[in-house]
């Protein structure tokens, strides 16, 4: 494995970006800028020269969520026979075993295609603010920008595998199993607020949103996992850092000075299911239950975070009211949902002395 790349030096001062000129086959220059060639081979010269099987080819661009190509349509280049060489590599180690792989191209395919939408239209926009076509614009400042964005989601990457690797050894030396405090923030009123504004001001706002909830997350130890549309979904070993973290989303929301949006929060604690950076299980499914039934502004919690935070033992009957150290836990009347029939539910709140 090579060094880590370090996106902040490059041995030169940042350079200003190029003037932008119309350019007259745009594409064609992008496929030879993102490429390293324009599309020469078929999908079977391909396979052929990667050493694998048409099928197995098929399949693996299938999952990383591109069209089937035509048989003999010329669309493929030397790098998709390099990419289909490691592919293959990876498989005769082990790495994609056939039970893994179809889930983890799959994530592949889907997180990259978001990350390339997003930033095609974050080029496109610096291109039209300088009075430039959008698709000209974009070729004009690749050269600059995509090899500087390269280098950080290789950074990022890095970062994110020393991280999970952190948490995979802590995991493998205690002998414990994965038991996660599992969160899902919700926006309150969506729907209603997303039709008053354009399509430009809705995605600033759920920007602004997700990276709030992004520091705020960080800050005290946890991650987000993913986003649901409104709904962010966050994971912590800690269920005292969940409760700080929960607590203070549903204070900023009620705050009418606050631009952050109201939201409301339900929160399990227990053993989850973690596969390709997600998770799954009973305890994500009563979070996503809560949360449903949580007024706005507030946090709703189960009996594993009533028992983690109360330090209430498996066995014991529940104190409708607990004087914990640093939550106040009000018992409220059991709820159905669907999935589970008359659940424990606590609202979490603000110690008195906050």
């Amino acid at each position: 494995m090579s060094e880590p790349v370090d996106p902040t030096d490059d041995g030169s001062a940042a350079p200003s970006l190029p003037p932008v000129a119309p350019h007259p086959g745009a594409l064609e220059a992008l496929e030879q800028k993102l490429l390293g060639a324009r599309p020469h081979l078929t999908q079977e010269e391909v396979a052929e020269q990667a050493g694998i099987t048409l099928d197995v080819a098929r399949h693996l661009w299938h999952l990383l969520g591109f069209a089937h190509t035509a048989p003999g349509e010329v669309a493929f280049t030397d790098a998709d026979v390099h990419a289909l060489r490691l592919t293959s590599d990876l498989i005769g180690m082990g790495v994609l075993s056939q039970d893994r792989q179809d889930g983890l191209v799959r994530t592949w395919g889907r997180s990259f295609a978001r990350l390339a939408e997003w930033e095609v239209a974050l080029l496109g926009d610096i291109a039209a603010e300088s009075g430039a076509d959008p698709t000209d614009g974009l070729l004009a400042i690749a050269d600059e920008v995509l090899p500087r964005v390269e280098a950080l989601q290789t950074y990022a990457w890095r970062r994110h595998l020393l991280s999970a690797g952190s948490r995979l050894i802590a995991e493998r030396e205690s002998g414990s199993a994965s038991t996660l405090a599992v969160c899902f923030v919700d926006i309150v009123g969506y729907t209603s607020q997303s039709r008053a504004l354009t399509d430009r001001e809705l995605v600033s706002w759920l920007e602004a949103f997700e990276s709030a909830v992004l520091g705020i997350t960080v800050d005290r130890g946890a991650r987000i996992i993913k986003n649901i549309g409104d709904e962010l979904l966050l994971v912590a070993d800690d269920p005292a850092q969940m409760a700080e973290i929960a607590l203070e989303l549903t204070a900023r929301g009620a705050d009418e000075d606050d631009l952050f949006p109201a939201v409301r929060a339900g929160v399990a604690y227990g053993e989850v299911v973690t596969r390709l950076g997600d998770v799954f299980g009973p305890v994500v499914n009563i979070a996503a239950r809560l949360t449903s039934v949580a007024r706005p502004n507030t946090v709703l919690v189960d009996r594993g975070m009533h028992e983690a935070l109360s330090e209430a033992g498996p066995g014991d009957e529940p104190d409708p009211e607990p004087e914990a150290a640093s939550y106040r836990l009000r018992r409220l009347r059991r709820v159905s949902v669907k999935g589970y029939s008359r659940l424990h539910v606590w609202c979490l709140q603000q110690p008195r002395s906050a």
